[in-house]
């Protein structure tokens, strides 16, 4: 049988290795938050962010940038219907109604009008996904929340190395979050980040991530406000350090990748991440969505993968699927998307060969 073609799988070399096994000897006592600071330091010089907060998960930084926000029982965030779950838990934890609306057909990102649409006086927030590393319309985005007086959130978890406007993803909004799960262009296993450049938040955030606790308290075991505990390791930074130093060649990696894809899949009825002028696109996780009218079976293209030995990914449900949330309307892109649409294996040493197999399959299912 030919060799497993995974969805994804990180990049880790000897310097990951190296500075790992240096946390793991050296990283207690008064060195414990050493590779922390080094990883903050280092990702915030990447995006050019003022502050970044390392975080074990992006659903974490989320949870503490909305009720840094203020975001709480009876308000409503924005979000669109085409989403992982993550991006619309953190609202209910704080007792908040995600509000979806719909998304663009070519970017599969926030439909702006639609936003705008669903604003009512109980709106908080709205949270901007970039999904695949796809982005969101910014501009758009940003006068609406300019318009109504709301703070536009970057879901960035899947947007390392794209760009809107010369400004790294994550970087525009009041906030962004970002992750570094074991399947991301960058990885610290588990992970995340929160990122602003608004002082006054970042000092709420930085509060709140450390059990309520200010930084300037110097009564020791004193919490200044209910917190949260949502703290990266040391060990889990360590890695990360690595791979912000590695970080351009990661990107690149992505990007060939996709630009592989894109060419041989050329002729075939299909759509693929956009990158619209005057942005870049990370190209996290290379998808297609085979056009309306077009016969397609998305499970014969799975099975065909299996019996291939590739790893298939489905494209992200409406979340107004799931049953927590099915009381909320259908959306005529969001539902049309998931059935038409797959994503394909995307790691950086995935070879050519391996490709041309995924690719194989995907004429198949289009000619069968």
């Amino acid at each position: 049988m030919s060799s497993r073609v995974y969805y994804t799988k990180p990049s880790i070399t000897e310097l990951e290795v190296s500075y790992a096994t240096d946390a793991v000897r050296h990283g207690w006592g008064d060195q414990c938050y050493a590779y922390i600071t080094r990883f903050e330091q280092g990702f915030a010089a990447h995006l050019g962010a003022k502050h970044v907060i390392a975080t074990s998960s992006c659903t974490g930084a989320m949870h503490m940038g909305l009720a840094a926000l203020g975001v709480g029982p009876g308000d409503e965030v924005i979000l669109g219907n085409t989403n992982w779950i993550a991006s619309a838990a953190p609202i209910t934890y704080l007792g908040a109604k995600p509000v979806f609306v719909d998304v663009l057909p070519d970017t599969w990102c926030l439909d702006p009008a639609q936003v705008e649409a669903a604003i009512t006086p109980r709106t908080k927030a709205i949270i901007a996904v970039h999904l695949y590393g796809n982005l969101a319309d910014m501009d758009a985005l940003l006068a609406i929340g300019q318009r109504h007086g709301l703070p536009v959130v970057e879901d960035a978890a899947e947007a390392i190395g794209s760009q809107w406007r010369g400004r790294s993803a994550g970087t525009l909004g009041a906030f962004g979050t970002f992750s570094f799960h074991g399947t991301k262009t960058m990885t610290t296993g588990e992970g995340g980040a929160f990122v602003c450049n608004d002082d006054a938040l970042y000092e709420k955030v930085l509060t709140l991530s450390n059990h309520g606790r200010d930084r300037s308290q110097r009564k020791q075991f004193w919490s200044d406000v209910i917190g949260f505990k949502y703290k990266m390791s040391n060990v889990q930074a360590a890695i990360g350090c690595a791979q912000v130093e590695r970080i351009g060649d990661l990107i690149a990696g992505k990007r060939r990748i996709f630009a592989y894809y894109q060419e041989r899949l050329q002729g075939l009825p299909l759509r693929m991440n956009p990158e619209p002028s005057g942005t870049v696109n990370g190209f996290w996780m290379p998808s297609i969505v085979v056009d309306e009218g077009v016969p397609f079976d998305r499970e014969d293209l799975l099975q065909r993968f299996q019996a291939e030995n590739i790893d298939g990914r489905v494209f992200f449900w409406p979340l107004t699927m799931l049953p927590m949330f099915e009381d909320q309307p259908e959306h005529t892109v969001a539902y049309g998307l998931w059935p038409r649409a797959v994503n394909l294996p995307a790691y950086h040493d995935l070879s050519e060969a391996d490709m041309d197999r995924v690719i194989a399959c995907v004429r198949a299912s289009l000619q069968r």
